[in-house]
């Protein structure tokens, strides 16, 4: 999956899966558009974004992610939980403000 680390004030992470980028999905008003200038950014592991996950919890970072194993690796590092997370035409999406 991609991990993109936008240093402003406050950063914003943003991961998707490797296999959304450049897509744009719509499901009535609501549109995902998972754009490489946003989203790309390192390629890692699934372990790896868990560790930037948890270091960038830490920054009070915001994080946009998008797709199954992004999800999950959030999960995983306890950020969201399944209440959480929204779908548009069924690519799982989470926005975390900490």
């Amino acid at each position: 999956m991609f991990v993109n680390i936008i240093r402003t004030y406050r950063d914003v992470v943003a991961i998707c899966d490797s296999e959304l980028l450049g897509k744009v999905f719509e499901e009535g008003n609501f549109q995902l558009n998972i754009k490489e200038n946003f989203y790309k950014g390192e390629e890692v592991s699934e372990q790896k974004t868990i560790e930037i996950i948890k270091d960038m919890a830490k920054e009070d970072s915001t994080f946009n992610i998008v797709g199954e194993q992004a999800i999950n690796a959030a999960i995983e590092a306890k950020i969201i939980d399944k209440e959480g997370i929204k779908k548009i035409q069924g690519i799982p999406f989470a926005l975390v403000l900490l």
